[in-house]
C-alpha cells in the first residue's frame, strides 16, 4: 500500500518492532518532545547521549517523563556525537538522530574514516519527504542540506536514495524528475546535460526501480497543465513523485518555500551511512522531528 500522508508513516511503524534511536547531544525541548512522542506511540526505544543533569532538568521543565530512557553521560557535544555513532557501529542502536550538536560536527562523526559509519566510497546525501497542501501526493526531494554542488556520480547516488525511500513508502515505480532550467536538452548547461544522462541511464537499466525523465523544468514536473501546454509527453511530467535538484541552493529554496509559504510539513533523513541518520534543523518543530523519526524507523526496517 502506498503511503499518502506523513501521518501514515507513523501508523506504519507503529505496527513494526520498535527501533533503538540514539540522540547525539540531546539537549533541546523539540528533540526531547519528538522522541517522547515516538516513544509513547510505541515505535522507538530512546537512548540519549549528553549531559545527564541538563537533559533531566529540561525534561522536568517540559513535563516529560524520561525515567525509562537510557541516558549516557557526555558533556562535550563532539564526544556525544562520536558516542552516538559508536552505538550504531556496534549494533547497539538502529537509528541516529541529531540533537543540539551542530550539523558539521554531526557529519564529521558519521564520516570519520576510523570511527564513523560510512561504507567504502559511500556518499552522504539528504532526502526530504514533503507533504504540501497544494500537491496531490507526497513529494520526495534531494538534496537540500548536504551536497552543495553534486557531481554526476553524486547525483546518481542521490537518485538511488530517492528510489530507496520511495520504495519504502510503497511507491513501486516512482516517477523522478531531474530538474533543470528547461525541459529542452541544453548541452552548455551542466544541470541539463547531466539530467539527460541520468534519464538515459535509467532507460538503459543502469539505474533501476524508477521512471526517470530529464531535464525537466519544475513547472512541467509537478503541474500537468504546464506539461500539456508545452506539449511534453512524459510519464513523469505533471505527476512527479521525486525531484532531483541540480544544486543545494535550488533544493533548499524549494523545500523552505513549500514549508514556510505553502505551509507544508516534512520528514527528513540523511542516506548513505550504515543506518538512517536524522538531520533536522534545531528550529524544526517537534512534529517535523517526530515524522523524521518515523521515516528513519521505516527505512531501518529490514
Amino acid at each position: 500500500m502506498t503511503i499518502q500522508k506523513l501521518e501514515d508513516i507513523v501508523k506504519t511503524v507503529q505496527n513494526q518492532k520498535p527501533k533503538r534511536v540514539v540522540v547525539a547531544y540531546a539537549a533541546d525541548s523539540h528533540t526531547l518532545d519528538a522522541v517522547n512522542n515516538a516513544y509513547k506511540l510505541g515505535f522507538v526505544i530512546p537512548i540519549l547521549v549528553g549531559d545527564e543533569k541538563c537533559i533531566k532538568d529540561l525534561a522536568d521543565k517540559e513535563g516529560i517523563d524520561i525515567s525509562k530512557y537510557k541516558i549516557i553521560q557526555e558533556s562535550n557535544d563532539m564526544n556525544a556525537a562520536y558516542k552516538a555513532v559508536e552505538l550504531i557501529r556496534n549494533g547497539e542502536a538502529d537509528v541516529l538522530m541529531k540533537g543540539t550538536v551542530t550539523s558539521d560536527k554531526y557529519a564529521k562523526a558519521i564520516l570519520d574514516k576510523e570511527r564513523g559509519i560510512m561504507p567504502p566510497k559511500g556518499v552522504l546525501s539528504h532526502v526530504t519527504v514533503i507533504e504540501v497542501p497544494t500537491y496531490h501526493k507526497l513529494l520526495l526531494v534531494s538534496d537540500v542540506a548536504i551536497i552543495p554542488a553534486p557531481t554526476l556520480d553524486q547525483k546518481i547516488a542521490m537518485t538511488n536514495y530517492l528510489i530507496k525511500v520511495a520504495h519504502k513508502l510503497g511507491i513501486e515505480q516512482p516517477k523522478i524528475a531531474a530538474i533543470a532550467p528547461s525541459e529542452q536538452v541544453l548541452p552548455t548547461i551542466p544541470s541539463s546535460a547531466e539530467a539527460a544522462l541520468i534519464s538515459k541511464m535509467a532507460e538503459r537499466g543502469q539505474i533501476k526501480g524508477a521512471l526517470i525523465d530529464g531535464p525537466m523544468a519544475l513547472d512541467v514536473a509537478i503541474d500537468m497543465e504546464s506539461a500539456q501546454i508545452k506539449k511534453l509527453e512524459s510519464p513523469v511530467a505533471g505527476d512527479a513523485d521525486c525531484l532531483l535538484f541540480p544544486c543545494i541552493e535550488a533544493a533548499n529554496t524549494f523545500f523552505k518555500t513549500c514549508t514556510k509559504i505553502a505551509k507544508g510539513e516534512l520528514a527528513a533523513n540523511v542516506m548513505g551511512a550504515n543506518a538512517p541518520a536524522i538531520l533536522t534543523s534545531r528550529g524544526d518543530s517537534s512534529l517535523t522531528k517526530t515524522y523524521s523519526i518515523a521515516l528513519a524507523c521505516l527505512i531501518a526496517e529490514k
